[in-house]
């Protein structure tokens, strides 16, 4: 895994895309374009990571950070994670998520978060690996203020 700069929208841009299409979404390519380089512009808000195996691009994962009062600080958020179909089942998201796991608690963030769809058992099992649990009392709630970056379903 290596972290993504600018040069490396493009491919990002077409890992999102193909992501989003397994949803049966279309990606708006330019409100994404946005938030990558915002966060690949500034490491404040989080980092921006390129899978990689056999010299080759076959993934991305997106962290992003927020203040926690509850934990007392910094914490993560893994906001988005993808590995291409013909990689998966080789270990290469466990391996992705250990390392961003390892480098969050090296780095003295508090906690660590992620959002998963409910049916999505290989992620769920990916994050479970790793150490990611159910927290006791918490339910995601959510509100918007501008549009997504994909197009609804059809």
């Amino acid at each position: 895994m290596r972290r993504a700069s600018l040069d490396d929208l493009p491919l990002l841009l077409d890992l999102m895309s193909e992501f989003y299409a397994e949803s049966g979404y279309r990606l708006h390519r330019e409100i994404a374009e946005g938030a990558f380089r915002a966060v690949i512009d500034n490491a404040a808000l989080g980092s921006v990571w390129i899978i990689e195996a056999a010299e080759q691009a076959v993934g991305h994962l997106v962290l992003t950070y927020r203040i926690a009062m509850e934990y007392g600080g910094l914490t993560a958020c893994v906001d988005d994670l993808y590995v291409r179909p013909a990689w998966r089942n080789g270990g290469l998201a466990t391996r992705a998520l250990g390392d961003i796991v390892e480098l969050c608690s090296r780095t003295g963030l508090r906690g660590m978060t992620v959002e998963v769809d409910p049916t999505n058992g290989p992620a769920k099992t990916a994050y479970h690996r790793v150490g990611f649990v159910q927290l006791a009392g918490r339910e995601v709630l959510g509100m918007t203020f501008a549009p997504p970056a994909h197009h609804p379903k059809a």
